[in-house]
């Protein structure tokens, strides 16, 4: 490992660190300050905020390993992510951030649908905020894979590791440099990281793919067509019906990410909101293209050269160390980090904000003050963390798979509720609370029974399909029963 590539993460590790310090100057010791930013977010800082965070690891590592692996047919999950990510901007951005201001100025998703029900607001702020640091803890777990596996991969047996092994050196360097600026510089600091690490994710989506196509060593230029897998790019080779709705629907998820709407809640007037979606679905087409163009374009070099990358997520890592000098080496190695790192950061504020503001401040503490409640805030940062490092490592974890599990959770969760709540006057309190709870079981049974693997002899449907209807049944249905009769 070349000592410029070093040196370009470690450029990297002090520029966030910088940030955070930065923004710890200049956020406000209150709640609203170190939660969401003084509600005072630039567009562009809300798109990129928004696009870093969602994305995650998987963007690098997840998306273009099963790409790599099966072909184009794993691009049914990026068009719809698409999808949901424009409707998203569309209909919960605007309404949300309008909303949570004007409804007691909730700082919280569980605060929100507590001021928006007040009948069942205890209760929805603790189902919901149970069920936001369950699931994050395990998403956040994802992310810390993906720097174990970036680490392992591309630093084995170099680093001085003090006899931790190269997976559990990379998630703890990980995890600490993202806890040093959370913790002291709060959504603020999350969210500049986030427009920084949003544009280095970008840059690095558009190079890689370049770079395949134009530096394979043989004199005719790199054909596609030519890996040996019948149906390698075709959208709809090996594809079934199930298998397309499993894909597609990752898109619903968008609706009930804690970690994304509260970017809505945080931009400083609802009249930027539509700039602010424009630079944010141009910023992911680009980068899911190239996401796309990574997976494909990274088995036809490995065919054409003989290469056998035995782990399908690690082809980003592995062409990044043989195609380019050290230093842009270790700026593509910045750039997986800081997909992993701008999603981990804005997962372990989320459950922070619940934990503090939702438990501490609503049982334990009601009068604490806003210093108090902002410590308070960066201890929950700290023992979220350490929960998600027990459940990272695993070495054997696959960063889809848990990413996977976690977004559906939370969109089966928390989307329909969200939609309804911002667009259906009918909805009552106990019909938001039949959804959370619907939804969240739904997924969680759908796993436990396998049945996202295999379903009634064929392939595994997607769990947040059969979450998001139920939830959404549950809170209709239940809604109608319990709203009081007029007269």
């Amino acid at each position: 490992m070349n000592t410029y590539t070093l040196a370009s993460l470690a450029v990297y590790f002090v520029l966030m660190i910088g940030i955070g310090i930065y923004a710890w100057a200049k956020t406000r010791n209150t709640s609203e300050g170190y939660l969401l930013a003084g509600r005072d977010l630039s567009p562009s800082v809300t798109a990129l905020s928004a696009g870093a965070s969602d994305m995650s690891g998987w963007l690098l590592l997840g998306l273009p390993g099963a790409l790599f692996a099966s072909g184009l047919v794993e691009a049914w999950i990026a068009i719809g992510l698409t999808v949901g990510a424009g409707l998203n901007w569309w209909i919960v951005a605007p309404r949300l951030r309008e909303q949570t201001e004007r409804l007691g100025n909730a700082l919280t998703i569980p605060q929100f649908l507590a001021n928006r029900f007040p009948a069942q607001g205890t209760m929805l702020r603790v189902t919901s905020a149970v069920i936001i640091v369950g699931f994050f803890t395990v998403y956040t777990a994802s992310g810390m894979v993906g720097g174990g596996k970036l680490f392992a991969t591309a630093f084995a047996g170099v680093l001085p590791t003090g006899g931790l092994s190269d997976y559990m050196f990379g998630i703890l360097i990980t995890a600490g440099i993202v806890l040093i600026y959370t913790t002291i510089g709060g959504f603020l600091a999350v969210s500049l990281t986030d427009f920084v690490q949003g544009m280095i994710m970008m840059v690095a989506l558009v190079v890689m793919p370049l770079v395949i196509l134009s530096g394979h060593d043989s004199t005719a230029p790199l054909n596609l067509s030519s890996v040996p897998q019948e149906g390698f790019l075709s959208l709809t080779q090996g594809a079934t019906l199930v298998g397309v709705i499993s894909a597609v629907t990752w898109g619903l998820g968008y609706f009930g990410q804690p970690h994304i709407i509260v970017r809505f809640m945080a931009i400083d007037r609802v009249e930027n909101i539509p700039r602010a979606g424009i630079i944010g679905m141009s910023w992911m087409v680009i980068s899911l293209t190239g996401a796309v163009a990574v997976g494909l374009a990274g088995r036809a070099y490995a065919e054409a050269n003989g290469i056998v990358i035995e782990d399908a997520e690690t082809v980003f890592i592995v062409l990044a160390n043989l195609l380019f000098h050290p230093a842009i080496t270790g700026f593509l190695y910045a750039a997986l980090l800081a997909a992993i790192m701008s999603t981990i950061s804005a997962q372990l504020l989320v459950s922070s904000s619940s934990l503090t503001e939702d438990f501490y401040r609503l049982f334990l503490r009601r009068s604490a003050s806003e210093r108090e409640a902002v410590n308070i805030g960066r201890l929950c940062v700290a023992l979220v963390a350490a929960a998600a490092l027990v459940i990272a490592a695993d070495p054997e974890s696959e960063v889809l798979g848990l990413v996977a599990n976690a977004w559906a959770g939370f969109g089966a969760a928390f989307g329909p509720l969200i939609l309804l709540a911002l667009l259906w006057r009918g909805m009552t309190g106990a019909g938001a609370v039949a959804g959370l709870v619907t939804g969240a079981g739904v997924v969680a049974g759908w796993i436990a029974m396998g049945w996202n693997k295999a379903f009634l002899g064929g392939p595994g449907l997607y769990e947040i399909v059969p979450g998001f209807v139920a939830a959404f049944a549950a809170i209709v249905v239940v809604s109608k029963l319990t709203r009081p009769r007029e007269g």
